[in-house]
């Protein structure tokens, strides 16, 4: 079909970045492909960085996405986690602008809502929703990139149903 619409979905972090990518044509969701960015602890954050922003680099141009969604920052103890988080999504971000795509965020409870309609579910019902959606015969492994994938099918389905895709509120 003409109409349909691939999109990038990405569950940031220093560490592990997970990616997945689903194609849609509004109304059916199609599997495409998923995986995790892994840095090493204790390497240069620079290099990580780096490592990130090329490996994302090759993704992009395999998979040719139209649209990137990407889960917002959370955190709420550990704020050298979340540092080195916001750092990976600055990259994202860039990597985002330089291949020319629109980026879209979402809180983990807009994920969790569009993928089992309570915002908390916890993560062993999202991924067997992930699976049953997007018909697999088992739960993408690892664990970042079936997140990485419902927010994928998060962002498809608020293209599809704006009114799904309420934003969240959140306290500072």
């Amino acid at each position: 079909m003409a109409n349909k619409i691939r999109v990038l979905g990405i569950d940031p972090g220093l560490a592990s970045v997970g990616w997945g990518v689903v194609e849609t044509d509004g109304a059916r969701l199609f599997y495409r492909g998923h995986g995790c960015i892994a840095t090493k602890a204790g390497t240069d954050v620079a290099l990580r960085l780096g490592m990130i922003r090329d490996a994302l680099t090759t993704i992009i141009a395999e998979h040719e996405p139209a649209e990137l969604a990407m889960e917002s920052l959370f955190f709420s103890r550990n704020v050298t986690s979340a540092l080195g988080v916001a750092e990976a999504r600055g990259i994202i971000r860039l990597v985002c602008l330089d291949a020319g795509l629109s980026m879209r965020e979402y809180g983990p409870m807009e994920i969790k809502r569009a993928a089992s309609g309570s915002g908390g579910s916890g993560k062993s019902e999202v991924q067997s929703f992930v699976r049953i959606v997007l018909g697999l015969s088992e739960i993408p492994k690892p664990d970042h990139a079936a997140d990485a994938l419902a927010v994928a099918i998060c962002h498809c389905q608020s293209r599809t149903f704006p009114s799904l895709a309420k934003p969240e509120h959140r306290r500072i």
